[in-house]
């Protein structure tokens, strides 16, 4: 028997230089990519990568697999297209917040809706960095960019309720230069069987640094990021002091042991819960009152589009009398021409 190679970080790079500005996030989750990867084993002549266009489609570039680079917008449906035609290969589409949200906003919420089984990794650094700086559909309200000198007056997308909303079963959300958390929320998303989508929150130093600064660095996430994990209880703080607890139909944050809350009143995460409610509640949290949740908020396991495409031929072909054009023509009144 041959013994397969184990396969490293390496094998899916290409070795060419990303081209990114110098501490732009996309660096980090490009090395978090190419790990992931390696651990869910399956080789880059199984793998494919489809990006649309903006600084975080340069990925194609970078990574070792079926790699292509193709227009504003469209990554997604022609993702969803080579996976359905191709449904032995690993398909992972790259986007940014414009790419994803504005021009291809219709092809996100219908491949979601249709639960196509492929991995969605979403860039959102909340700004059209290729194109110079323009306010993107993530941009906060009052953002002053080039293209809103006065502030935007638009409320954005919040990514995570569009997936949601769409009926999304996986969503999962982590920073760029968080690097196990990454590889972690990346690793899941490839082992769902369905579409699944990883937001990952990343800087752009040009035009619009220090979007994130929150829960940007190591230091910074202990005090205000809530990494969620099945079966856990929701507890974050740099001595997991801080709890999230039910207060009627909200979610109230409590420190343990205080107020008379003890840790038997702290949510415990179910990401497998079918309903939706909790699911879009936490991923919605947000400063300067709640923690930014990261981590895997849904994975709910559903039927893909392409398995049920399958069955319904199958089924069609067991009730026909003819399985090929020679059987069909035998069905039909035939003539002999002398």
């Amino acid at each position: 028997m041959i013994e397969e190679k184990k396969l490293t970080a390496e094998d899916f790079s290409n070795n060419v230089k990303g081209r990114w500005c110098a501490g732009c996030g996309d660096f980090g989750i490009h090395s978090s990519l190419k790990k992931a990867m390696a651990e869910i084993a399956i080789p880059p002549s199984k793998t494919v990568i489809i990006s649309g266009i903006g600084c975080s489609s340069r990925m194609a570039y970078h990574l070792n697999g079926y790699c292509f680079h193709t227009i504003h917008g469209r990554p997604i449906a022609i993702a969803s297209g080579c996976k359905i035609a191709n449904p032995d290969m690993n398909v992972w589409t790259i986007c940014g917040d414009g790419d994803s949200m504005a021009i291809g906003g219709n092809h996100f919420i219908h491949a979601l809706r249709r639960n196509v089984d492929i991995n969605i990794v979403l860039l959102n650094n909340r700004i059209y960095g290729l194109t110079k700086g323009q306010y993107s559909p993530t941009s906060e309200r009052g953002f002053v960019s080039k293209s809103s000198p006065y502030g935007t007056v638009e409320d954005p997308f919040r990514p995570s309720e569009l997936i949601i909303g769409a009926s999304g079963e996986f969503f999962a959300r982590c920073v760029a230069t968080d690097g196990p958390g990454s590889v972690a929320a990346l690793i899941a998303a490839s082992r769902h069987k369905g579409t699944a989508v990883v937001e990952v929150l990343t800087n752009c130093v040009t035009f619009n640094n220090g979007s994130f600064d929150r829960i940007y660095s190591k230091e910074s996430r202990e005090e205000n990021a809530l990494y969620l994990e099945h079966g856990k209880p929701m507890l974050f703080g740099k001595n997991k002091e801080y709890g999230i607890v039910q207060h009627g139909f909200d979610l109230k944050v409590v420190k343990v042991g205080e107020g008379g809350y003890t840790l038997k009143d702290v949510l415990v995460h179910d990401a497998h819960c079918t309903d939706r409610t909790l699911h879009t509640k936490l991923s919605s949290l947000e400063g300067p009152d709640f923690p930014l949740v990261l981590g895997v908020i849904r994975d709910v396991t559903i039927p893909t589009y392409e398995e049920e495409v399958e069955k319904q031929i199958q089924e069609v072909s067991a009730k026909k009398n003819y399985h090929n054009f020679a059987e069909l023509i035998k069905t039909q009144t035939t003539w002999t021409i002398e």
